[in-house]
């Protein structure tokens, strides 16, 4: 019997409550499980929205194809925030109450993510950040998670590195985004720790297209190495300058810059720049018995096969937030909120692009510093330091 005859048969004895009960019931049986999410799809950080869009449409056109989840189909509801903090605080706001979605998976940059925490954790909605700082989970908040590193895991590493190379004093150059300040703030913070002098710190805005006055100075510094924390297209513009200046000091890069598009805004500039980023950009050299090995390969062929384009290390913090969402609905066997939450609290050995996730009460991302993989540019691709 289906629910219309369940209802007319209910209602013809009487039983109203019954009938709509079971109506109800019904309809809730048809609805998909709604998934949130702004993005930087275009604007100056489109290089983050644009993949970790496509990434969210092909996993969603995956799992539908597969059968969906808890027996339900998935929507994805999605903005373009442009990477505008109070866009995405007007988009946050609707995909609550408006679209009313069981979870947001999104925020391109901190920006925009710190824009929405305030209204996720008043309104008690998941909410996975695919941005950078430290500050989005730290101090913790009790509906809002991240995949990606942090900027301070990624000073960290960037230092471990230099000290392994023979360099104690460093200089920073950073950008005037969310990001940036973010991670000159955190290598600020952990240089002394790391046994790393930071002897010269230069700024520069958003829509310079120069940064030759302070990489001269930097120039006469005595660093004996370099750390660019910044994203988009500023970070190539200071690595064009520096070849051009003829700095002979390595050059670090932020996570931030963690794609293919860097190299090519970079050109022959970015030879010898060193990072910190996920495996998944290296996937077609890691040793078969990788723990990642098979995820991110897996990853960079569906997603190439299906867009024509590469990978980055961004449209990866969209399937790894993607990924942690869905097990954790099927974990709590629902998609109630609350439960949700929960269930991706308690995730624990997820093996994803960003690295082996185990998260808990007290760390809402569950990366260490094993995650990070330091890269450098060789012959105009991404290779393994060994």
């Amino acid at each position: 019997m289906n629910v219309a005859q369940s209802v007319k048969r209910a209602v013809g004895t009487g039983s109203a409550a019954l009938a709509l009960a079971l109506a109800a019931a019904g309809v809730q049986a048809q609805e998909p499980i709604r998934i949130g999410a702004f993005l930087a799809v275009t604007g100056p950080a489109s290089f983050l929205g644009d993949p970790e869009q496509k990434t969210l449409e092909m996993l969603v056109d995956q799992t539908n194809a597969a059968g969906g989840v808890l027996g339900r189909k998935l929507q994805l509801i999605s903005y373009d925030s442009a990477g505008d903090a109070e866009k995405a605080r007007t988009f946050t706001k609707r995909l609550i109450e408006q679209d009313k979605v069981d979870i947001i998976i999104g925020g391109s940059a901190t920006g925009p993510t710190m824009a929405a925490v305030p209204l996720v954790e008043q309104a008690g909605v998941p909410f996975i950040s695919l941005a950078g700082a430290v500050v989005i989970i730290e101090p913790v908040k009790k509906w809002v998670f991240k995949t990606p590193h942090t900027d301070r895991m990624a000073c960290q590493k960037v230092f471990v590195d230099m000290k392994a190379r023979g360099f104690t004093k460093a200089a920073l150059i950073s950008g005037s985004g969310g990001f940036d300040k973010s991670m000159r703030a955190e290598c600020l913070k952990v240089a002394p720790t790391d046994g790393i002098q930071i002897v010269a710190d230069e700024t520069y805005g958003a829509a310079d297209t120069d940064m030759t006055a302070q990489l001269t100075k930097i120039k006469g510094s005595g660093a004996q190495a370099v750390l660019n924390p910044g994203f988009g297209q500023g970070p190539a513009i200071v690595t064009r300058n520096y070849r051009q200046l003829g700095l002979a000091q390595p050059l670090y890069q932020s996570h931030g810059v963690a794609s293919k598009e860097y190299i090519k805004l970079s050109g022959d500039a970015a030879e010898g720049v060193r990072l910190p980023a996920a495996a998944l950009l290296v996937a077609d050299i890691l040793p078969a018995t990788d723990v990642q090995k098979a995820v991110v390969t897996k990853y960079t062929q569906d997603y190439m096969a299906r867009y024509k384009s590469d990978v980055s290390t961004f449209g990866g913090h969209a399937y790894d937030g993607f990924m942690i969402a869905i097990n954790a609905m099927k974990a709590a066997n629902s998609s109630d909120r609350a439960k949700v939450r929960d269930a991706i609290e308690a995730t624990k050995g997820y093996v994803g692009t960003g690295g082996v996730v185990n998260m808990s009460p007290t760390d809402h991302m569950g990366l260490d510093l094993s995650a990070f993989r330091m890269l450098e540019v060789r012959n105009g691709i991404w290779t393994l330091v060994k």
